[in-house]
């Protein structure tokens, strides 16, 4: 079982809830020792004096901001130490936001939280299903391993996730960063259609299990082979750059080689007919018009998101507009088990 990563507690008004930060994502990249080419002496890099060339203990080293050619302010590590915000215990949710007004660019770590004991479990899940249904996310800030983080908190189906945001000011402007953008709008006729079409035959759901890291996997391929003494296989060459006067024709191709792809393969139109097909008649279904109506999560699951939407409406869920197809599922059971329980 995980190890926290950090551990306090969520507070929001004057409830607050101990917990456990735990790494969400793991690293499957391959890494290598540096040797020295011809041996297999390791290469270790050390801090040496860029003047005499001497390696320098780590206690003699200091940091030092530049503040003009060759001189610098220099800064013990007492003095940061004095300074720095040290452990925070507390994760103090400041706002509440939609998730959707956030940019994408200002995500970055992602971590699951859990409460520290049974005994929370109540109220970690009240503060679940109120961000769930509500379709928002807590803003904080907390302190750990003596930085400050700005984070996001939402609800997933069963757990709390933490993502970690960058500053305001560390996000950059691409108007003033980027050397080159559209002037206006590009893109018209038939051009713009055949692009759409491409985007259409190439549709599919989501499933991150569809995708690998073919690099990595080209990487352990070839130790193994050095290692065996099989020959290397050449490596692709890169696309060139696509001609204007070319693009009506490289579309067409590219629209011909995805419908020829996915022959074989169900379109996303065809896995909701196919669903359909399995999903209880219409007659024995609830009318997505009536409030009274309760559903369990194995129907509900042979809807798709329209028809989630439209049930949503009719119970009036609050935040729906905001949810995912799993947050509306989640939503629309909570609310029949409600109904159940008062008609009980």
């Amino acid at each position: 079982m995980a190890r926290a990563i950090w551990t306090g507690v969520i507070t929001f008004g004057l409830v607050s809830v101990p917990v456990g930060l735990y790494t969400a994502v793991g690293d499957h990249t391959v890494h290598f020792h540096q040797l020295q080419r011809g041996s297999a002496d390791r290469v270790r890099n050390r801090r040496v004096n860029e003047r005499t060339g001497k390696e320098v203990p780590a206690e003699d080293i200091v940091k030092g901001f530049e503040v003009a050619e060759g001189e610098y302010v220099v800064v013990e590590p007492d003095e940061l130490d004095e300074i720095a915000p040290g452990r925070s215990q507390t994760i103090d949710i400041s706002d509440f936001v939609d998730l959707g007004d956030i940019e994408p660019v200002y995500f970055d770590r992602t971590y699951y939280i859990a409460p520290r004991g049974r005994e929370y479990t109540k109220v970690y899940e009240l503060l679940r299903a109120a961000l769930a249904e509500a379709g928002k996310g807590g803003i904080a800030t907390f302190v750990m391993r003596g930085k400050q983080y700005l984070t996001a908190l939402r609800a997933e189906d069963k757990l709390l996730v933490l993502q970690t945001l960058h500053w305001a000011d560390e996000v950059r402007d691409p108007g003033q960063e980027l050397p080159e953008l559209p002037s206006g709008r590009a893109g018209k006729g038939k051009e713009r259609d055949m692009a759409i079409q491409l985007i259409d035959a190439l549709d599919a759901p989501w499933d991150p299990a569809r995708y690998h890291d073919t690099y990595q996997e080209k990487v352990r391929n070839l130790v193994r082979a050095k290692a065996e003494g099989q020959e290397i296989a050449a490596a692709e060459e890169a696309p060139q750059a696509t001609n204007v006067v070319d693009l009506m024709a490289l579309l067409q191709g590219s629209l011909d080689q995805a419908q020829g792809s996915r022959e074989n393969e169900p379109t996303a139109a065809q896995q909701k007919k196919t669903a359909a097909r399995k999903a209880p008649p219409k007659a024995a279904r609830a009318p997505t018009t009536t409030r009274g109506q309760s559903w369990d999560r194995s129907e509900l699951r042979q809807l798709n998101k329209t028809e989630l939407y439209q049930r949503a409406t009719a119970q009036d869920i609050a935040g729906r507009s905001k949810m995912s197809r799993d947050e509306l599922i989640a939503a629309l059971a909570r609310a029949g088990q409600r109904r159940k329980k008062n008609a009980a």
